[in-house]
């Protein structure tokens, strides 16, 4: 078996805590949906702020509940995250200006 490491990238995320649906707009474009209002048959219980991401990588939708991170790829598709995932994995970057 062979390790890696990977590669030290940086990415942009936001987390969604509900509320205004203005922040999903800017970040994700049309990329986005209400879960509950989303044709899929979900297995998890969905709640009325739960959204659905669309991942063009994988051409599927992602859920994305609240308290969740909403990652963009670096090739622009868009990944939901858990906090401690999220927490574990990456670290905050200081704006270089």
């Amino acid at each position: 078996m062979t390790k890696f490491r990977k590669k030290p990238i940086v990415i942009e995320a936001i987390k969604w805590n509900g509320g205004p649906w203005g922040i999903l707009n800017d970040f994700c474009g049309r990329n986005w949906g209400r879960a509950d209002a989303n044709d899929v048959n979900w297995t998890a219980p969905l709640d009325k702020e739960m959204v659905v991401l669309w991942n063009s990588i994988e051409r599927q939708w992602l859920l994305c509940p609240v308290g969740w991170w909403i990652i963009r790829g670096i090739k622009g598709e868009l990944y939901s995250c858990a906090p401690d995932i999220f927490a574990a994995t990456y670290d905050p970057v200081e704006d270089a200006g």
